[in-house]
């Protein structure tokens, strides 16, 4: 599964979309130049084959200013899980392992 490209035109439509098909959306804020933002994409492609209830939206900090800001990105990579359009059981900078992932949206 490929993670899902968005941007400020696109990200409401596809956040409504994922949560209409009953998906946790994980947002990923990270950059193509960032190092620990590729390690956190490995642990997220693992999510996304344990877990069919998941989706990731991807956010390229270089180009999407206004998504940054609105979620307060200051560190690099940075993860934002909701589990539903309601509800947001995580934000915080850093790579993450795919287990504590896991945890995080079964807890």
């Amino acid at each position: 599964m490929a993670f899902i490209e968005v941007d400020q035109e696109s990200f409401d439509r596809t956040m409504r979309e994922a949560f209409d098909a009953g998906k946790i959306v994980i947002l990923k804020f990270g950059s193509e130049w960032c190092d620990p933002c590729s390690a956190l994409e490995w642990e997220l492609e693992e999510v996304e084959e344990a877990a069919d209830d998941v989706v990731v939206l991807s956010v390229d900090t270089d180009s999407e200013s206004a998504l940054v800001e609105m979620y307060g990105v200051y560190e690099l990579p940075t993860m934002v899980i909701y589990k539903d359009a309601d509800t947001k059981i995580y934000h915080a900078p850093g790579v993450v392992l795919a287990s504590d992932i896991l945890e995080i949206i079964r807890g």
